[in-house]
């Protein structure tokens, strides 16, 4: 096989460094749903991790033997509930505080502009 580029133009010289560029960039709005949805997502999963810390801790007690049946039980209904409710909890608190944060963030980066950004290309 040829070391022949069908890309590369008779004129083009390959380098030996790619060349980069820089540009400045500015955040000057966010979509408050957009940022809803991610946070939202986000905050659900952390929930997901922390309820799941919350019923193995639940079990480990309940199987340490950490009371009588009703005890145990309360235990296990208080994990199982912690493994439900804490994404759902943490999913709806992280969605509105995407849209809250999002439309102060649009009104703040209105008035003294947004956030810059240098990007490499």
């Amino acid at each position: 096989m040829s070391d022949i580029n069908p890309y590369q133009t008779s004129q083009s010289q390959p380098s030996a460094q790619p060349s980069y560029s820089t540009r400045m960039m500015q955040i000057k709005k966010i979509e408050p749903l957009s940022a809803g949805k991610l946070l939202g997502t986000l905050y659900a999963l952390i929930g997901l991790f922390i309820g799941g810390i919350f019923t193995l801790l639940a079990l480990v007690g309940v199987a340490a033997g950490g009371g009588g049946g009703d005890a145990a039980l309360g235990s296990i209904l208080g994990g199982i509930g912690a493994i439900i409710m804490m994404p759902l909890f943490y999913g709806v608190l992280g969605f509105l505080g995407g849209l809250v944060g999002a439309f102060f963030y649009n009104i703040i980066a209105g008035m003294v502009g947004g956030i810059s950004l240098e990007i490499e290309v």
